[in-house]
């Protein structure tokens, strides 16, 4: 029996023909399954059409748009034996790109009808869901000041020249972290991500390198340059992190993995879920272990190794242990 299958479409994602696309995208999926589409609009998003989707017991829940449409289908589909097939048209791809899932409209389409599902972690941020990262301090601002117009023109470019903007004005916080509910520690810091899955692209939450999505744990990269040199430098050393899936050794980066992070910062600070601004610190972030099961392709990729934590022994963190 063919998959009842509810594809959700964001029509503004991307740069393309969203009418083509669409049309494409149903040519491949339907021959494989029963295919029922529904549209946002600037009065509906994803988040409710998806609800309901799940409401009426759909077997498969497509999102076709970028990382916010994806992140808004995924959140209702936590917790629930309904597979997500994803299909990036955004400008950054980065759950996509994250779990191996190609971007072109027929790759990925493949994915969904000829690969294989993988139950990856979800975190909790208040009263959010997120299923990338959460950024604060310099990604914050980074997306802030990437605009639409800007994003439409330029694509990922958008947000390089956002950042380097963004480091014109970097200003270090002071922030209070409690780890897993016991332990505190306390620094100074131009950027916290906390991660639960991130492609290479996603520079500043590879601390720790290979970030894991469904080790039941969640990534947390701390990075407090001294000067506009030192985050570039601390910027390029996380970029090999990534690609060589070593963890970074610039003496300004920290790192560490666990299950729930509290942060509080001084003065608040912006703060960015899965590419969207939702408020200012503090916030709460809980990893929700093996609770989203993803279209992916089939792959026989090894764990990467997982690395020691680094934090107390930084001098230019200026750290300091509460208990």
């Amino acid at each position: 029996m063919a998959r009842s299958s509810c594809l959700i479409f964001n029509p503004a994602a991307g740069q393309g023909d969203s009418e083509q696309e669409l049309q494409t995208i149903c040519q491949l999926l339907s021959p494989h399954m029963e295919l029922e589409v529904r549209l946002t609009s600037p009065d509906v998003d994803a988040a409710p059409l998806a609800r309901t989707a799940v409401n009426q017991n759909f077997d498969l829940i497509i999102a076709a748009g970028g990382d916010g449409t994806v992140s808004a289908v995924a959140a209702a589909l936590i917790g629930t034996s309904i597979s997500l097939g994803v299909i990036g048209r955004g400008t950054a791809n980065a759950f996509a790109n994250a779990l191996d899932i190609p971007t072109s409209l027929e790759a990925a389409c493949r994915v969904i009808t000829e690969g294989t599902t993988r139950v990856v972690d979800a975190a909790s941020c208040g009263d959010s869901t997120m299923i990338l990262l959460a950024g604060i301090g310099l990604e914050a601002e980074t997306i802030r000041k990437a605009d639409r117009v800007a994003k439409d023109r330029l694509g990922v470019l958008a947000y390089v020249f956002a950042g380097f903007r963004q480091l014109q004005d970097l200003e270090l916080f002071s922030a209070e972290l409690e780890i897993d509910g016991s332990r505190k520690v306390e620094f100074s810091a131009g950027a916290i991500t906390v991660a639960n899955a991130a492609p290479a692209t996603s520079i500043l939450a590879q601390g720790p390198a290979g970030v894991i999505p469904d080790d039941g744990l969640l990534d947390l990269t701390i990075v407090a340059p001294e000067s506009t040199l030192d985050i570039m430098a601390a910027s390029y050393n996380l970029l090999r992190s990534a690609l060589r899936g070593e963890a970074a050794t610039q003496e300004s980066v920290g790192y560490l993995r666990a299950k729930h992070f509290r942060i509080t910062t001084q003065p608040a600070q912006r703060v960015m879920i899965d590419g969207e601004l939702v408020g200012h610190t503090p916030i709460e972030i809980a990893c929700i272990p093996h609770s989203l099961t993803v279209c992916t392709p089939q792959s026989d990729m090894e764990r990467p190794e997982q690395p020691q934590e680094r934090l107390e022994n930084l001098p230019d963190l200026s750290v300091r242990i509460v208990d």
